[in-house]
């Protein structure tokens, strides 16, 4: 495996990795020869009108011999794609995992409070305290208000998500110092 996952893409645009599509394929499918097996599954993801295979890339990343080949790679949703469309017993575990996220997802489309206490019992189980969570909920929900009032009134984009990023980047502040302190209070009651 060639152990490369690439970020690619600015901040502004939403950074993505990419990943080897070989290296994939070479653990799920269990192949000989995973090269092989990619361009014979790319052929017939491409016969079946599977997009997947258009967005994916080519990169140079370095090869078992050491030199630099230019090879397949994807980005984390066409991962997902292209794992879903490989018939292995080592893939099933996350196409189950895959098909479970996406009955979650519709369940908080139908009900968005399931997210909102999935939220909650997250950050529980990473060991947040009650009254910062109260806090982070609260800080979401008035962001959102904020975001409401600039489209009713038609407040232009850029500006809106430039005091966002301010408005952002003082709550991770807030945030990571709240985090802090939690640490040293979980520490305190370890010892």
């Amino acid at each position: 495996m060639s152990k490369y996952i690439i970020k690619g893409g600015n901040k502004a645009e939403g950074e993505k990795y990419y990943i080897s599509i070989i290296d994939i394929v070479g653990v799920l499918a269990e192949s000989k020869n995973p090269t092989v097996y990619w361009r014979v599954l790319k052929k017939r993801l491409k016969e079946e009108g599977n997009e997947t295979v258009t967005n994916c890339n080519g990169l140079k990343l370095k090869a078992k011999d050491g030199k630099y080949r230019i090879t397949d790679v994807c980005d984390i949703e066409e991962m997902f794609r292209i794992i879903e469309s490989i018939p292995s017993k080592n893939a099933e575990p996350i196409k189950q995992w895959l098909a479970h996220l996406g009955s979650e997802k519709i369940d908080e489309t139908f009900d968005p409070s399931i997210a909102l206490q999935r939220a909650i019992d997250l950050y529980r189980a990473k060991g947040y305290e009650e009254e910062w969570i109260a806090k982070r909920m609260k800080s979401i929900q008035e962001r959102k208000r904020l975001t409401d009032v600039w489209k009713e009134n038609e407040i232009e984009k850029n500006l809106g998500e430039s005091v966002v990023t301010k408005t952002n980047k003082l709550n991770y502040k807030y945030i990571e110092e709240e985090e802090s302190r939690n640490k040293l209070k979980l520490n305190d009651k370890n010892k």
